[in-house]
Parts: C-alpha cells; structure tokens; sequence
C-alpha cells in the first residue's frame, strides 16, 4: 500500500509543479486551442487556451511508476519490480499519447479544428493497438500467466475463448477485439473532452476503480485464496493498482489547472492516451465488459454521438439532441458549464460505484 501513496504522490506533485510552467511555455509560443466553429457560441472565449496538457501527465505517470520502483528497492520494501502488464498499460497510453500529440500538433500548426485525417488516426491507432495486443499474449510469469488471454472476459475470464479454432485464429480475433476496446475507450474520453474538467474528473474515478480492483485481485489471487471458484488469475495485479493510483495522482494534479476556466486543456494528447490506458486496464485485469458499466458515462456520451449522426441520416436532417456529444445538449439547454460538468461527475460516479457494486457481488455470491 505504501507504494500506491508514494506513487500517486509523485504523480500528482509532479503535475501540479511542471503544469504551470508548461502553460507558460505554451502561452510563450502561442500553442493554443483552435475551438470548433460549430460548437456552442460560449466556447469562444476558449479559443486560445493552450492544450497539449497530456504532455505533462504522460510524463508524470511514466516517471512516477519507475521513481517509485526505484524508491520501493532503495527502501528495500517487498515488491515485485516493474512488471510485464504494467509496462504493456504504459506502451498503450503513451502511444495512444503519441498519435495525439500529432493530431494536436497539426492542428495548431494549421491554425485549425480537424488535425490528422480519419484515416490517418484510424491507421495510427490500429498500429499501436495491433503491437498492445500481440505482447499482451506474451510474457507468462513463473504461474504461467500472460498479461492477457484469449478469452472474452466480464468480472473475470469467461469460458469464451476466442482460439476456439487454434492459437492463429485465436490471436486474430484477439488482435480485433482488443482494438475495438482501445477505439470505442479512445474515442469515448476523446468525446466527453468537451468541458472544463469533465474528462479528466470522470477518468479519475474510473482509475481509481481499477485501483480498488487491483488490490482485491491481489489479495484474492489464486494461490493465495484456495477457493477456485473465486480466486482471480490475473498477472501483475497489484502492479496495476500501482498504476491506477498513480493515474488519479497525476489527473488530479491536472485538474487543479484543467477546472473551469481552465488555464490548458489535455488536448488529444491526454484524451487518447488516458482512453488506452482505461482500455489497457480492462483488458489486463480481465473485466472487459465491466468496462461498459464502470466507464458507462464514457459510453453514454459516444452513444449520443452515434445516435445523433446515425438519426441525421436517416431522417435526412432531423436530430434527437440540440448538440452532440451529450454535453453540448444540455448547455444548450439553459445549462451552466459548472452544473453540466457536476452533474455528469455524479452520474459517472454512480456509474464506477455500480460496477464496483457488480465486481464485488459477485466474488460474495460465488463464495
């Protein structure tokens, strides 16, 4: 435990220091947000607010998650080191990271709203997805364990196994579901980065889910519980816990500069690499459809956005929301920013507070 407080103590120390100093270097080069002219009038006055805050908070997570390693051996505390699944969450969310930076970048650089093309990003993500989920089949520790399977998995690995028609086909099928976890979880916080702090409070909680569940799997762990039936066989998980604290750490140092008005947004430098690094936890810690519940607010702003195009089509030119993603409807509505941003931090609470609810229910009944 001692390494979780030391870990997201560093983290969110380091964020808190270095944000200030990046806004001004920001500022100093006029990197600054280029707001999308058919977004709500309000959104004007943002315009020029540097972004790229995901810079800074990939930089204290990687950091953090070694210093504290480091720390832990200097201190001679009992540790496992730096793991194989911690390593796969960081190559995920620093080059989902990446393909942000070149979008932000792009976009800055051309002074407009669209950075790199659809296709571009889809290539790009598909790159690090596709190399995320091949390693993830790879590295078994001394149990046997890899820091991913081939079976879909829910509160933990079903018995639907995806290699049902040999380790290829498996492989395959793996390499395509786990890249439609990482798109729908990128493009979900990607879309709900819209107001000040709403992505980043709503992520918070979801780490901090995975932290809670890391921990369980730890002291449930087969071999350590005997009972089969609901003991976890989850590679690293308290390695992964680490990280999940270290993940809140480094958010809630951003969100001390990200909270309305906002002095830099994250950008989709942060938007995309926090999207991998949620997708990567759920992939990992074996709770893949338990991520449609604990990132459920994540889930309903995508949706609206599918609904809201997919309805414009369909009736050639209506629509059910005055803006998509959801957000924007509600400002449009009468709504203050401050209120949609609380309110949506309630629901995405209650959202993480049902799954760990369902996470926990169901060791106790199969107890």
């Amino acid at each position: 435990m001692i390494a979780l407080i030391i870990g997201s103590g560093i983290a969110m120390v380091f964020t808190m220091v270095m944000m200030p100093l990046f806004i001004r270097l920001l500022t100093l080069k006029q990197y600054g947000q280029v707001v999308r002219d058919d977004g709500p009038t309000s959104h004007a006055t943002k315009s020029g607010t540097p972004t790229m805050g995901g810079v800074i908070i990939i930089a204290a997570v990687i950091l953090s998650y070694f210093i504290t390693h480091g720390l832990l051996a200097l201190l001679g505390r009992p540790s496992a080191g730096v793991s194989a699944s911690g390593l796969l969450v960081l190559l995920l969310f620093a080059g989902m990271g990446l393909v942000g930076f070149l979008d932000d970048f792009i976009k800055i650089a051309k002074k407009r709203s669209l950075g790199l093309r659809a296709w571009q990003k889809i290539v790009l993500q598909a790159v690090v997805g596709i190399g995320f989920a091949v390693l993830a089949l790879n590295f078994p520790n001394a149990q046997g364990l890899t820091p991913a399977s081939t079976a879909i998995s829910f509160l933990r690995d079903t018995s639907i196994d995806l290699a049902f028609a040999g380790p290829l086909f498996g492989l395959i099928l793996f390499v395509l579901w786990s890249n439609l976890i990482v798109t729908a979880t990128t493009n979900g916080v990607n879309l709900t980065d819209g107001l000040d702090g709403l992505a980043t409070g709503a992520a918070i909680m979801v780490f901090g889910a995975y932290t809670l569940i890391g921990i369980w799997q730890q002291n449930q762990a087969c071999g350590i519980h005997e009972a089969k039936n609901v003991c976890y066989t989850v590679r690293d998980p308290m390695d992964l816990a680490l990280l999940g604290a270290i993940f809140c750490g480094a958010l809630i140092g951003f969100l001390w500069w990200n909270a309305k008005p906002a002095k830099i947004f994250m950008g989709d430098t942060g938007s995309l690499a926090i999207g991998g690094a949620i997708a990567a936890f759920a992939i990992l810690s074996r709770t893949q459809i338990l991520l449609l519940v604990l990132a459920g607010l994540f889930v309903i702003i995508a949706l609206s956005v599918i609904i809201q195009v997919g309805f414009f089509k369909l009736s050639g030119g209506k629509r059910v929301f005055k803006m998509a993603p959801l957000q924007h409807h509600f400002e449009l509505s009468g709504w203050a920013e401050e209120n949609v941003v609380v309110r949506f931090w309630i629901l995405g609470g209650l959202f993480v507070a049902a799954g760990l609810g369902i996470f926990y229910s169901e060791w106790v009944v199969a107890l």
